[in-house]
């Protein structure tokens, strides 16, 4: 590895979906140069995406490939187990890399939930899932990142009801000291946090909902006292507003749709998401396979570039 142009692994995604198209795309316009990308995944997959975009890929692109062929049944925009194999194969393969420091971090294109579920994955809902399975770890959180807006979350892939009795002291506390911890390894040291209110109106000081003063402020104070800069709990109605104003740095967001929505309404095209908690780097694009347009040729690069200039930055410990 060289600190100008550090090692990453790239996962080209499901096949059926957009991954092989926008990373076709990616190396065709030489925007991926910022890295000495290495491929995770099957070539064939990369040949379809480069004929559905109209564009060359370089030749000597290098593969650390798994083998998996084409299914004889093979359709792009539908969920297939063969391709929910196929892509969780190259995660996992993407990780090792990335946990035995051949590579300095991993970005990946998305993967299918239900695919991934008829390949036999039960217990891995999504990448997060995978790469704690992988490395060990027993916290993680989601991270999404677009030009004037970073937003972690306690919970995602928990239902409403599910991710609201989550929202406790000891897991905010928990969350956003593995969150900073990261963060300042990524070269982000001591960030202005705001945390989002759960119930509307911050719960009226308790006319609607306790959990502002239960659990959100007293994790507040817990969190001030171990040096961390956090304020909250603000309602979510003005929280994202005041951060993109330039107030704070991160929002923690209490559930997966609080912190998604934000993200998607302020700039959609550049969101990308990253994984705190995991001993390496990975980012990925903040949108999933796109099913409905897959093999159009109109699907946008855009995140996957901006998901590997960030894993890049992260390498560098230049992360701001």
């Amino acid at each position: 590895m060289t600190a100008e142009r550090p090692r990453v692994a790239i996962t080209v995604g499901d096949p059926a979906g957009v991954g092989p198209e926008i990373l076709a795309k990616a190396l065709a316009m030489g925007a991926l140069d910022c890295c000495r990308p290495v491929l995770v995944g099957a070539p064939w997959t990369l040949a379809m995406g480069a004929e559905i975009a109209g564009v060359e890929v370089p030749p000597d692109a290098q593969w650390y490939e798994v083998d998996v062929p084409r299914p004889h049944d093979f359709t792009i925009g539908r969920i297939s187990a063969t391709c929910g194999r196929l892509a969780v194969s190259s995660v996992e393969q993407a990780a090792r890399l990335a946990l035995a420091g051949d590579v300095a971090a991993m970005v990946t294109c998305p993967i299918n939930k239900a695919a991934v579920h008829a390949a036999g994955y039960a217990d891995d809902i999504g990448h997060q899932e995978i790469l704690a399975r992988l490395s060990g770890a027993t916290w993680t959180a989601t991270l999404l990142m677009t030009p004037g807006l970073k937003v972690v979350h306690l919970s995602t892939h928990k239902s409403l009801i599910e991710a609201a009795r989550f929202v406790t002291r000891a897991n905010i506390v928990e969350k956003l000291t593995m969150a900073s911890e990261t963060l300042a390894r990524w070269g982000f040291t001591r960030p202005r946090i705001a945390i989002a209110a759960l119930n509307p109106h911050a719960g009226e000081a308790g006319l609607i909902g306790r959990e502002e003063i239960d659990e959100i402020a007293p994790a507040v104070a817990e969190l001030k006292a171990a040096g961390l800069d956090v304020s909250g709990p603000i309602p979510a109605d003005s929280v994202f507003t005041r951060a993109i104003a330039g107030e704070f740095d991160l929002v923690l967001a209490l559930y997966h749709d609080q912190g998604h929505i934000a993200i998607k309404v302020h700039n959609f095209a550049e969101s990308i998401t990253a994984t705190l908690g995991i001993p390496f780097i990975r980012t990925s694009v903040d949108h999933g396979t796109a099913f409905d347009i897959a093999g159009t040729g109109i699907a946008d690069a855009t995140s996957l570039v901006a998901a590997v200039r960030a894993a890049v930055a992260m390498a560098r410990g230049e992360l701001h």
